[in-house]
């Protein structure tokens, strides 16, 4: 079956929740084989006798099978892998489902647990255990959320919607609501509106502000106070890299446990998880694009720092 993009689907199943990488040769290429392709473009990186054997061992596959090494180049022809999956640390930490139907997955992401594969974090991902743990492999983000927030996270489980949930995040059309615990500054007016140019260049871990014209909005008001520290309520009107933490930073109230804001710090162990970043993604509301009803969805984890700030303080 191919879908719309006219990109046919995978003939490897998912593995651990993963899906199998996929690649396409070139369509003006020349190459005797297949193989002779891999190697000039990977075989750097991978090595020549790993390329040849991943062949021997039917591990590339095209749409009639596995691809051997004899096999002819096709231009425009599709394969597809399993990537080597490294060892990762695990996040201890539950991921909640708090609705489920048959469109749509809304969990409680914990501190510390990327939403989607990326980079050293591929299994332990949000969507990853969902897949698994759920039983949908076709299971996809609607929109993401940082691994150091904690909160609410939108999946999408029926593909032909897809593009319809994403777009409202796109789009604009989810109220996202957020909260944050950070020190309480009375001489600074609230609520505030923050607006500025924030840019994220590549490679890079931290967001900046520049001059320009404004592309980031966020409104910044007080929930409550006590004990030098405030609970503050985040509203943001747009998507920027970092915005919230960038933002509160940039007000003289840097979340608690931000390691990039308002300085880069050194990235502490894999397996440490005493500081969680202060930041939760609260609410998400919007109108249904499918069947026009109005949703609410709401995270029952609290903030640590807000909640028992002795202990939170103690594990620093």
């Amino acid at each position: 079956m191919r879908r719309k993009s006219g990109v046919p689907a995978s003939p490897l199943p998912q593995r651990r929740g993963v899906d199998p990488v996929r690649l396409r040769l070139p369509a003006d290429g020349t190459w005797p084989t297949a193989l002779a392709y891999l190697l000039e473009r990977y075989g750097a990186a991978v090595g020549a006798e790993r390329l040849a054997a991943m062949m021997d061992g039917g591990e590339f596959v095209a749409l009639d099978g596995p691809v051997t090494v004899h096999r002819p180049y096709r231009p425009g022809e599709y394969l597809w892998f399993h990537r080597e999956l490294p060892a990762e640390t695990p996040v201890p930490f539950a991921v909640e489902v708090l609705h489920r139907d048959e469109r749509l997955v809304v969990a409680d992401k914990p501190h510390f647990l990327a939403t989607t594969p990326r980079g050293r974090h591929v299994t332990e991902t949000a969507l990853a255990r969902l897949r698994r743990d759920l039983g949908l492999p076709r299971l996809s983000p609607a929109h993401r959320l940082d691994r150091l927030t904690a909160g609410l996270v939108m999946f999408v489980a029926d593909p032909r919607h897809r593009g319809a949930y994403q777009g409202l995040f796109e789009h604009r059309l989810v109220r996202k609501e957020y909260e944050a615990v950070a020190r309480f500054d009375p001489a600074l007016p609230l609520p505030h509106t923050a607006r500025s140019r924030i840019v994220k260049e590549r490679g890079e871990l931290a967001s900046r502000e520049v001059p320009g014209e404004a592309n980031a909005e966020s409104r910044i008001e007080l929930i409550d106070h006590r004990a030098g520290l405030a609970r503050y309520r985040l509203l943001p009107h747009t998507g920027r890299t970092h915005q919230l933490r960038l933002h509160m930073s940039a007000a003289g109230l840097p979340i608690l446990g931000d390691p990039l804001y308002p300085e880069v710090l050194a990235e502490p162990a894999p397996d440490d998880f005493r500081r969680p970043l202060q930041l939760l993604a609260r609410r998400l509301e919007f109108t249904d694009p499918v069947t026009g009803e109005a949703r609410r969805f709401e995270s029952r984890r609290q903030l640590a720092a807000w909640t028992d700030p002795q202990a939170w303080t103690a594990g620093v």
